[in-house]
């Protein structure tokens, strides 16, 4: 009997390849000539940023790419995207090179956290990195309540232990403490992976300490200097690499680089994540919903109000925000929208203009990396905002003190046409149709006359010109 030979199940293939490698061991694995994805990291690190270096990533691992390169120039950014950046970094099958380039370039604060994190650590000459003190917010260095990095030695031993004594008992600076020996720890860890000075790391956040590209070679901070990717490339060819406990032997002397561009939808998420954006969001948002008050049924305004005020609402949720910055804003329109219905000789609005601009300033904090907000902006936007504001409520007023335009309330008063001459009973052309009239006084074809009450579908007259008579005899 002929025996069909049986193609292996994929249980057995996979573990055929487990035991291979077990085999093999620190064998280096030459990665073929093939492509480089390029991700382009610059300006400050959000949550739009990190979601696209991470399906970068993922992209280079879907499609085998030898190499994964990040072009950074950034000046920090908040803690949570950078963390789950780094997390991607060292979780990718595919090496990562992050290179701080242009020249001028900087990977100050979380910047530094990635450099470090990479496989492949390179600078362009006149670059820079460091700066990764973790910033509270709200404004300050964890750690240091009174803004001081420095104390004077000569501080007697009491004084000192008064302040330790202090600070074991205050809920802040132990936070602050916490937040310190966190980054201290984290930034060491990433350092020490890839055989890096880990000491500088350290002073990189107790000391906010920078370092130069050539500093930063001579501290064996970062692996190499190049000044273009070209050269890159042709540096890192025959390097060896621990690859998620996989020793790599890269082969970049012919590789392809392909950059990979963020999709609509992050550019639209980085736009909206931008602290102008957000602001600009915010007030059509409420100018939106004051509209809708003011009219109801215009529809239109309430529905962008609202779209506009959930845009803000997301780019909030990504911003270091101050929410007392936030309730001097709102505080601020309250006050603008109170002197244009209740007039205060200007003091309302002054007011309401200086609370919107100390609110814009503070609902930003500038303290963080890459996230603060343009003074000039604020009050521009303020400025702009309160006239338009200012405006847009007495124009509104105007239109409700403006009476009736259609219905019964609009025809009473109203002023007609006599479409043919007349004693009692007869036709008037008024708004685009003819109604039937009657009139106690003659009216001739053609004469101007104003309705002064309704019956129905008839309307009662009398000649505008006897009507002003009526009216001048009674003011003589």
């Amino acid at each position: 009997m002929r025996r069909i030979a049986r193609a292996p199940h994929w249980r057995e293939r996979y573990f055929s390849t487990l035991f291979a490698l077990s085999v093999l061991g620190s064998t280096p694995l030459a990665q073929g000539e093939g492509t480089a994805i390029l991700l382009n990291l610059e300006g400050a690190i959000g949550v739009a940023t990190a979601e696209y270096i991470i399906d970068g990533i993922e992209e280079a691992e879907d499609r085998g790419a030898e190499l994964v390169i990040i072009r950074m120039d950034t000046p920090g950014g908040l803690v949570s995207p950078m963390r789950d950046i780094v997390k991607a970094i060292l979780g990718s099958d595919v090496p990562v090179a992050t290179y701080v380039s242009p020249d001028g370039a900087r990977a100050d604060s979380a910047g530094t956290y990635i450099l470090l994190a990479s496989h492949i650590a390179a600078m362009a000459p006149t670059t820079h990195l460091g700066a990764a003190t973790p910033v509270a917010l709200g404004g300050g260095w964890p750690g240091d309540k009174d803004g001081s990095d420095d104390k004077d030695d000569s501080d007697d031993d009491k004084e000192s232990d008064e302040k330790e004594e202090k600070d074991a008992t205050d809920p802040g600076s132990a936070m602050d403490k916490k937040v310190m020996n966190d980054a201290i720890a984290y930034i060491r860890s990433l350092a020490e992976a890839h055989g890096r000075n880990a000491d500088w790391a350290e002073k990189a956040v107790t000391e906010a300490a920078t370092l130069t590209a050539a500093e930063a070679l001579e501290n064996n901070v970062i692996d190499l200097i190049a000044t273009n990717q070209a050269e890159l490339l042709q540096k890192i060819n025959g390097r060896e690499l621990k690859v998620n406990n996989l020793t790599v032997v890269l082969e970049t002397e012919s590789i392809e680089v392909e950059t990979l561009e963020p999709s609509w939808r992050i550019k639209v998420l980085s736009a909206i994540a931008s602290p102008e954006v957000a602001l600009l969001l915010l007030m059509i948002g409420i100018y939106g919903l004051l509209f809708e008050g003011y009219n109801p049924g215009a529809v239109v305004p309430a529905v962008a109000g609202v779209i506009c005020l959930l845009l803000a609402a997301y780019a909030l949720q990504v911003l270091p925000v101050n929410y007392a910055g936030l309730a001097l804003i709102i505080v601020g329109i309250v006050l603008i929208v109170a002197e244009a219905v209740v007039p205060s000789f200007g003091a309302l609005g002054i007011g309401g203009i200086a609370a919107f601009i100390f609110g814009a300033i503070m609902m930003f904090d500038s303290d963080i990396p890459g996230f603060g907000i343009s003074l000039t902006f604020v009050v521009g936007l303020a400025l702009s905002a309160g006239l338009f504001l200012l405006w847009l409520v007495s124009y509104l007023v105007r239109l409700r003190r403006r009476g009736a335009v259609s219905g019964r309330a609009s025809i009473i008063g109203g002023t007609g046409t006599a479409m043919q001459s007349f004693t009692g009973k007869g036709k008037v052309w008024l708004e685009g149709e003819a109604w039937v009239a009657v009139s106690r006084v003659p009216v001739e074809q053609g004469q101007e006359v104003v309705v002064r009450s309704m019956d129905g579908l008839t309307l009662e007259v009398e000649p505008a010109s006897q009507l002003d008579r009526t009216q001048a005899e009674f003011q003589t």
